[in-house]
């Protein structure tokens, strides 16, 4: 991948920016910022002057789905730590990027929400001094999961930080009220936009070996989710679910194809998301037990099986929650989709350019439907989506959705 677009400055020469940025996708404004803030950074540590306001010690990273936002926010805790300020090649860079850093803490929910046990855990072990003896990071992936108890937990830890913590939220810019106003005024904003189709296809060529057809294509279906994009490209069985997933509006023939049609989508939801975390499921419970003593035969061996009930139970709470959080995203990803097939016939039907060029059903749906007809239907999809978002039974949603995409 070249330089120029990993950073966003298309044909403006060759960019001088930290290679630990190479990952984000048309970014190069807030590559900048966080490349100065990184320079600062190491200047403090150095214990020289600093301009104010040149680094700080809580940051939040926005932007809508797919636009890199913790892939924005790890680079940039790669920069704090690496000594060159990001080269991407030595062991706090790798170690940073990997997840494996000691002085770096992430939160990634798996579940539904952050609880306040665990950010008060966090916050706790954060304002020690870094056993690296730069910056000790707390990184929080869909920051706007935090329930109001851990969020006021997190906000007093950002309120008084220690002289070398950092905070680093990350939240997608479709609910940034998620995050409570006092959190937000205390943080620096980087807001990241949604990355070209030609960019994403040329990242996908250049660092991906995907063929530049294929990538195009990718690139185009994707809306601006690189991830997406990604997957598409080298996923023969994603392309299947959404080649089934697009064929839905012409199944919609009735009350009962509705119905059938919704089954259907939730049912597929449901079988990705069981195929993402069956083998984690199995391999934590199994170290678990390993580490509970299963299988011990020696004198007390049955009393300790007894008593590892409730952290075996506590454990499949977690898997549970895990495996609806995961049904939720897989169901949202195939809303995705399925909105951007009435985005297409509404371009289409005004006569406006759409890249990859239009599918048959696509043309078929234009010439048969009216404009505002289309535009209920694409509402319909949009509006299912959050009323998941606000906890309504997914089914329920996905059915009321469905007839009206039928009805128009």
């Amino acid at each position: 991948m070249t330089a120029a677009l990993a950073t966003g400055t298309e044909g403006r020469g060759p960019s001088t920016h930290p290679p630990v940025f190479a990952d984000l996708v048309g970014q190069g404004e807030a590559v900048a910022t966080l490349a100065a803030a990184a320079e600062a950074a190491a200047a403090v540590v150095r214990g020289e002057p600093v301009r104010a306001g040149a680094m700080t010690h809580a940051w939040i990273f926005t932007g809508p789905p797919g636009s890199g936002r913790s892939v924005a926010a790890r680079a940039f805790a790669a920069a704090l730590q690496c000594p060159q300020g990001g080269c991407g090649e030595c062991a706090q860079c790798h170690t940073t990027l990997g997840g494996t850093h000691a002085d770096v803490r992430y939160v990634v929910p798996e579940g539904l929400s952050i609880g306040v046990g665990e950010m008060r855990d966090l916050v706790l072990r954060a304002a020690g001094s870094p056993t690296g003896g730069r910056w000790q990071i707390v990184l929080i992936e869909d920051a706007d999961r935090l329930t109001e108890a851990a969020g006021n937990a997190l906000l007093k830890a950002v309120e008084e930080p220690a002289p070398r913590t950092v905070f680093l939220l990350c939240t997608p810019s479709t609910h940034p009220d998620d995050i409570s106003v006092t959190i937000r005024s205390r943080c620096r904003v980087i807001t990241l936009r949604t990355p070209s189709m030609d960019a994403i296809a040329s990242v996908l060529v250049s660092r991906d070996g995907i063929p530049p057809a294929d990538a195009a294509w990718a690139a185009g279906v994707a809306q601006g989710h690189v991830g997406r994009a990604r997957r598409l490209a080298r996923d023969p069985q994603a392309r299947a679910r959404r080649e089934a997933l697009l064929a839905v509006p012409r199944r919609l023939t009735g009350i009962g194809a509705c119905f059938d049609a919704a089954a259907s989508l939730i049912e597929a939801a449901e079988a990705e998301a069981a195929d993402l975390v069956a083998d984690l499921d199995t391999r934590e419970r199994a170290e678990l037990e390993t580490a509970l003593g299963a299988g011990g035969t020696g004198k007390g061996a049955a009393g300790a099986a007894r008593g590892t009930a409730g952290i075996l139970k506590d454990l499949e709470r977690r898997q549970k929650s895990r495996a609806t959080r995961a049904q939720r995203d897989a169901l949202d990803r195939a809303l995705v989709d399925l909105a951007g097939f009435y985005r297409d016939v509404l371009a289409t039907s005004f006569g406006a350019p759409v890249r990859p060029a239009v599918s048959a059903d696509v043309a078929a749906a234009a010439g048969r439907w009216t404009p505002e007809s289309t535009l209920r239907r694409l509402e319909a999809v949009l509006a299912c989506r959050a009323e998941i978002e606000a906890n309504v039974k997914p089914r329920i949603a996905v059915e009321a959705m469905m007839l009206t995409l039928w009805q128009g």
